[in-house]
């Protein structure tokens, strides 16, 4: 029995733990996941437990539905938030199998694994940081904020502060570094920002960070949302993600000493990778109809293909150098939102960055300039391109990126662009409050 497998059997006896949750998330980036109790659970880290997958999103059709989820005993954590009277419970995130063990082609786990071996194989480790904002509302049904603050306010502007210090023990407790929370610029919205680590173990950690976020807001009487723009007329909420690539000997590969921005050329590469590919790929890091109410010019919104140093209406920033903290170097891709799907999404910022390295791609010049003060000339003579502006526009790019297919390979590929499909079609024929509000008098 492997080392780790015995650790977990040990912590499960040691902590009274009486229920396992095993974890994993469908093609959209929702949290699905089963109980075992302790009974079954070293026959589960040694097998894997069967289940039907017909019935998740993008998983399997009917004839086909046997999948296996195979524990990871590296994720193995107690839940703190749980009731502990007559046993803990715990959860580890699993691979999905297929019935002849190989790792199913649907499993947004395996396409990130995936992109990270494609990075070792060429002797790096991707690192990211995610700030994942979010919203506070006194319920599901109305827009009605909990606070009036903005950003960096403090109480009574922010009446978030003991929710988000609650969700900040629960993560800590689970072993999950966070840097520093606060309350960000539209009314009642919030920021928690996560450490540091290699992306796979960040995606787990994100998928954890959302149900926490919202289960503490749910317990005190109130409903956190991740909807990238639930308010018109203010910021919505993105999930900005730092990142680098890491030697194997541990050396930052993104900073360069002699460079007047700190990059080195693996670094400039892979920041044009991610701006050429970057419509290609944007049905994945903003997946949602609402995401394209973010994706607006204005409202902090990163829509301008494009990098600079200070400038934040750009798509990449790259934070200035601290001399000394050449670990810090890295980049920040402002485009995705907190509602996606964080295996996909850093699998395909990764691979669209490796394709810049392999390829050597040439970086731009930075803008520096504020791009939502440019007129549409300006910015056609910059050679300024945008992300596209619908979820429809997102789609007819995915469906021309061969790009895209090879990263998310011939299951998953197809499947996103089904989903967003009808999620296109329900949207269109739709008629809104606002279409009767506007049209039904006066036509």
């Amino acid at each position: 029995m492997p080392k780790i497998t015995q650790d977990v059997l040990k912590l499960v006896k040691e902590h009274n733990v009486r229920f396992i949750r095993l974890w994993f998330a469908d093609v959209l980036g929702r949290l699905k996941g089963f109980a075992i109790t302790r009974s079954e659970l070293e026959e589960a880290l040694e097998s894997g437990m069967g289940f039907d997958g017909s019935s998740i999103e993008g998983f399997a059709r009917i004839e086909e539905s046997d999948m296996i989820a195979m524990p990871d005993p590296n994720t193995f954590c107690i839940l703190p938030w749980r009731p502990q009277n007559g046993g803990a419970e715990a959860r580890m995130f699993c691979d999905i199998l297929k019935p002849d063990r190989r790792p199913y082609e649907g499993d947004p786990r395996y396409v990130l694994k995936r992109a990270m071996k494609r990075a070792a194989d060429m002797g790096y480790t991707y690192m990211v940081g995610p700030e994942l904002e979010y919203f506070y509302f006194q319920d599901d049904k109305e827009l009605k904020p909990l606070d009036s603050g903005g950003y960096f306010d403090m109480a009574p502007l922010d009446l978030g502060t003991d929710l988000r210090r609650e969700t900040i023990q629960i993560l800590e407790d689970m072993g999950i570094a966070v840097e520093y929370d606060h309350h960000e610029v539209a009314p009642s919205q919030h920021e928690i920002d996560l450490r540091y680590t290699d992306a796979l173990t960040m995606a787990d950690i994100a998928m954890t960070y959302r149900l926490v976020v919202k289960d503490v807001a749910r317990k005190r009487g109130v409903y956190a949302t991740f909807m990238p723009k639930p308010i018109e007329g203010q910021n919505g909420s993105g999930m900005h993600t730092h990142q680098s690539l890491c030697t194997q000997d541990g050396r930052n590969a993104f900073f360069d000493k002699n460079d007047t921005y700190h990059l080195s050329s693996v670094a400039k590469s892979f920041t044009a990778g991610i701006l050429r590919h970057a419509k290609e790929f944007c049905v994945i890091t903003s997946q949602w109809i609402n995401s394209y109410k973010r994706l607006v010019p204005g409202y902090e919104a990163p829509v301008y293909i494009s990098w600079a140093q200070r400038n934040r209406s750009t798509m990449v920033r790259v934070p200035m150098y601290k001399p000394g903290k050449e670990k810090a170097t890295r980049i920040e891709f402002r485009a995705p939102d907190p509602a996606c799907n964080p295996y996909l999404a850093f699998a395909v910022m990764l691979a669209a960055g490796l394709e810049g390295v392999e390829k050597k791609y040439p970086l731009s010049p930075p803008v520096e300039e504020d791009i939502f003060e440019f007129s549409e000339h300006e910015r056609a003579k910059a050679g300024i391109e945008t992300l596209p502006g619908s979820l429809y526009a997102a789609i007819v790019e995915a469906e021309k990126s061969d790009f895209l297919r090879k990263v998310l390979g011939d299951h998953i590929y197809p499947k996103i662009i089904e989903n967003k499909k009808i999620e296109w079609d329900r949207y269109r024929v739709h008629v809104s409050q606002y279409e009767l509000d506007k049209y039904l008098g006066i036509m």
